[in-house]
């Protein structure tokens, strides 16, 4: 398993050692932690200046943050060792998903445009879970925030890099007021 880093997936950010046996908690960046880390199962952490390849020897779940040993790590110094360390995979590693459903790294990137072809900006991110995601678009006027759902969003296709918005009257407005106030209150004394 080779592969640029940033090419990579991040699936998990390590929290923190638990307990003494060189067990770390997780923070995962997945929906299907139980699979991802299975025993067995491999990630990258980069220690210095290239990825190093982690094998699951165990796994809990706390929670629902998976609680991981390593293989090779079996004190409390060693898990101390990957505190702060992101996790990452191959994209051609990810579980398939089921139509209509995006990973968010294929989502960021994509050029966000109005249904009357109205250029809006690009997504810089996606916030929320699957059941309630917003798409971060970055706009000449600052961030928007749009529902990713399919009724606004009836057109999402990664591929070719692009999202159609169905926006109602004012979304976008809505947006920028909001943005307004934030600011005014922030430079308040």
């Amino acid at each position: 398993m080779s592969a640029d880093w940033d090419d990579l997936v991040l699936v998990a950010r390590v929290a923190r050692p638990h307990g003494r046996r060189g067990e770390v908690i997780l923070n995962p960046e997945t929906d299907f932690p139980e699979i991802r880390f299975a025993p067995g199962a491999a990630v990258l952490a980069r220690r210095g200046a290239s990825p190093e390849l982690l094998t699951v020897r165990s796994v809990w779940f706390m929670k629902a943050r998976p609680v991981v040993g390593f293989k090779g790590f079996d004190s409390i110094d060693d898990a101390e060792t990957l505190v702060g360390r992101e996790l990452r995979i191959p994209a051609e590693q990810l579980a398939a998903l089921p139509p209509g459903m995006f990973y968010r790294h294929d989502l960021v990137g994509c050029l966000v445009e109005t249904t009357g072809g109205e250029a809006v900006g690009e997504v810089a991110g996606v916030e929320g879970d699957g059941t309630a995601s917003r798409l971060v678009v970055r706009t000449p006027r600052g961030e928007a925030l749009v529902p990713l759902a399919a009724e606004l969003c009836p057109v999402v296709d990664p591929q070719a890099r692009r999202i159609v918005i169905d926006a109602p009257d004012g979304l976008l407005a809505l947006n920028e007021t909001a943005r307004s106030r934030r600011e005014r209150r922030e430079r308040r004394p």
